[in-house]
C-alpha cells in the first residue's frame, strides 16, 4: 500500500445492519442501517478499544433528534439535540 493511504475500513450487513470496522478488521466502528444509500435510524460509533463513543439518530442521511457524546469509560459525557434539515 503506498505511503499516506488510508485503508478501506472492512464492513458488512448483519440483519440489515451496517456495521464498519476500524483498520484491525475486528473492532467494530460504527452500526447501523442504510436505506437508499443513506443513514437512517440510530447509529453509533466506537473507540478503538471497542467502547461506545458517540450515539445518535440519521432521518434520510441527515442528524437529527439527541445525539450523545460517552466518555472513555463509556459513560454519557454530554447530549445535544439537532433539528432535522428544512428542505
Amino acid at each position: 500500500m503506498p505511503k499516506n493511504t488510508v485503508p478501506n475500513k472492512k464492513s458488512e450487513v448483519l440483519d440489515g445492519y451496517t456495521i464498519k470496522y476500524l483498520a484491525n478488521g475486528i473492532t467494530r466502528w460504527s452500526k447501523g442501517k442504510i436505506i437508499d444509500g443513506k443513514a437512517e435510524g440510530y447509529w453509533e460509533w466506537c473507540s478503538i478499544d471497542g467502547t461506545l463513543k458517540r450515539s445518535g439518530y440519521f432521518s434520510q442521511g441527515e442528524p437529527v433528534g439527541e445525539w450523545t457524546t460517552y466518555d472513555q469509560n463509556g459513560n454519557v459525557n454530554k447530549v445535544t439535540r439537532k433539528k432535522a434539515p428544512s428542505h
